[in-house]
């Protein structure tokens, strides 16, 4: 396997994480609003509040926002300052978005991590109404991490390698 077909293997590889993780926050999404529809209808029609929903929607919350941030990394579309990046010259910009991808890296390592010792942590104690692992919350936590990490260290491998090929200048997607 040469090393083009080897980084395109890995390229559609990590494209499908991140349509996973996309599927995932989109299904967590559509339970959050049906959790709160069976809120509303229990608390006004059958005047039995589900007392569940809240420390659900929390957890749902967790996933959706860790999960689509870590898609936002993959897909180049997170929150950027390209002021002092745009005044440099195309050499420059270059080095300074891979900069950004080496810290995107290590803000996931140490996402990662801190997230193994908050699972390990909460283990024992359960998430109240839900009778699950606290452990469950901050997986989400852990799992942004290292596909950030993953997501943000394996573009920063590819720009390094390709460096005098790729543009700087972003690609505007259709929507």
């Amino acid at each position: 396997m040469s090393n083009s077909s080897f980084l395109r293997a890995v390229e559609r590889a990590l494209e499908f994480v991140s349509g996973l993780c996309i599927a995932i926050a989109s299904v967590a999404v559509a339970v959050l609003v049906l959790t709160f529809g069976w809120l509303v209808f229990g608390r006004y029609v059958l005047n039995a509040t589900p007392t569940w929903v809240e420390q659900l929607a929390l957890l749902l919350i967790c996933y959706i926002a860790f999960l689509g941030a870590a898609a936002g990394v993959r897909e180049d579309t997170h929150i950027g300052v390209t002021l002092f990046r745009d005044m440099v010259p195309v050499t420059g910009r270059k080095v300074m978005i891979i900069l950004v991808d080496i810290v995107l890296c290590g803000f996931g390592a140490i996402m990662l991590t801190a997230g193994i010792t908050l699972m390990r942590f909460g283990w024992a104690t359960d998430l109240p109404m839900l009778n699950i692992p606290e452990s469950f919350r901050t997986l989400a936590i852990t799992s942004c991490g290292g596909l950030v990490m993953l997501f943000a260290g394996l573009r920063a491998i590819q720009r390094c390698l390709s460096f005098a090929d790729w543009s700087p200048e972003p690609e505007f997607k259709d929507v």
